[in-house]
């Protein structure tokens, strides 16, 4: 575990990396001895900053929801990051493209929870229980850390994505309400359309089974520092595509057909 002292110094280099736009090291090599825990700490650390410095917690992430992508990094269950105010756009919207460094494009659906929910024990009926209705959703993911070190050539760390807030960077909502209880989640698709022309397509299912899922999964994780998801809050379940770059000029739409659509243009 690191020092106090140390996960915040990794804090504050977070949010100098992402004012200056330029990544910095990887933290498993400036900090040799980060572990699992310390990741997390400096990842609360840096909202706990976020928060003084005037942000507001709007919301959760859950992330790397597939089998596939968990083997990918060598781990056998998701992440967490946080969704500040700063960080949420609705459909339509004109996003600067240069707020970011290497920005990424997935789909997702987002809840929005009606109820506090709470773990350790969370259920996928106490989240649909809970959930007031849920959104179509795009997630901009960005790294703050160098994804290929220029002197080892050695890759980013779930460790080092889960300290930079489990790589989130926006979040953009649609307008499409759609009723938990009544529908089966499990098969809602979507295809995401860069410049009217498709580039990645996914049903929900590939979220853990089921998009709510990592909404239980998060109630639980979090439980064991008291946190609880809390009425209003967004909940982005989890990706259903591959991660796509974004560059500036581009149109990114994500139709789920009957279930609506979101957009944003990268100004």
């Amino acid at each position: 575990m690191l020092t106090p002292e140390t996960i915040k110094e990794a804090a504050d280099s977070l949010n100098q990396a992402a004012s200056a736009r330029k990544q910095i090291r990887q933290f498993h090599l400036t900090y040799p001895d980060l572990d699992l825990a310390s990741a997390y700490a400096i990842q609360h650390e840096w909202v706990r900053m976020r928060r003084s410095g005037g942000r507001t917690l709007v919301g959760r992430k859950v992330g790397l929801t597939s089998k596939a992508m968990q083997a990918s990094v060598g781990i056998s269950e998701p992440d967490y990051g946080a969704l500040m105010d700063d960080m949420l756009f609705h459909d339509g919207a004109d996003i600067p493209a240069d707020r970011f460094i290497e920005p990424r494009i997935e789909v997702e659906l987002a809840f929005v929870m009606g109820k506090k929910l709470q773990g350790p024990n969370c259920t996928l009926g106490d989240v649909l229980a809970a959930t007031a209705y849920i959104l179509p959703a795009i997630e901009i993911i960005d790294s703050r850390m160098q994804r290929v070190d220029p002197e080892t050539g050695g890759t980013r760390l779930i460790l080092d994505s889960i300290a930079d807030n489990a790589a989130n960077a926006a979040f953009v909502l649609g307008a499409c309400p759609i009723a938990p209880s009544e529908h089966d989640l499990r098969w809602i698709s979507a295809l995401l359309y860069r410049n009217a022309s498709i580039e990645e397509t996914g049903v929900a299912a590939g979220v853990l089974g089921h998009p709510g899922n990592g909404v239980a999964w998060l109630a639980n994780k979090l439980s064991s520092f008291d946190i609880a998801l809390e009425p209003g809050q967004v909940i982005l379940g989890g990706s259903f595509t591959r991660a796509i770059f974004g560059f500036k000029g581009d149109t990114f739409h994500a139709d789920y057909g009957r279930y609506g659509s979101v957009s944003f243009h990268f100004s």
